[in-house]
């Protein structure tokens, strides 16, 4: 599992140091509008996605750090449903970008509400005493 949790960190902080180098700085909130070209719209959902995974609050503790990394992750699924939505009027793409939006949000709602129930510094709390 910390092998996991290391690759996914690795590769966001990868990826998002190649955005970095390749363009500008991530924006700070996604924005789904039509006036920018669906390459752009995808490519401020991935930089986002990759600067707020690694910017991930982890402890060490497992269960704690893949939902931390998940959250954004699914925040970005979401907002590349919503760039597709801008950019298609496929039934099928529309139905599944609807669906990633509903269930990617659904789960994060999940994860937030697993994240107050297990506060972040339980395991530390208890590795210290």
């Amino acid at each position: 599992m910390k092998a996991l949790i290391a690759t996914l960190a690795l590769c966001a902080a990868t990826t998002a140091g190649a955005q970095h180098m390749h363009g500008a700085p991530a924006p700070a909130s996604f924005v789904a509008s039509s006036d920018k070209p669906f390459a752009a719209l995808m490519n401020d959902a991935m930089a986002i996605m990759d600067r707020d995974m690694a910017a991930a609050p982890m402890n060490g503790e497992p269960g704690h750090d893949f939902v931390t990394m998940m959250m954004p992750h699914h925040q970005g699924a979401i907002d590349m449903a919503k760039a597709v939505l801008l950019n298609t009027q496929d039934p099928e793409l529309r139905n599944l970008a609807l669906g990633i939006i509903a269930e990617q949000q659904n789960e994060i709602n999940v994860m937030r509400a697993w994240l107050a129930r297990h506060p972040s510094s339980t395991r530390s709390q208890h590795e210290h005493h």
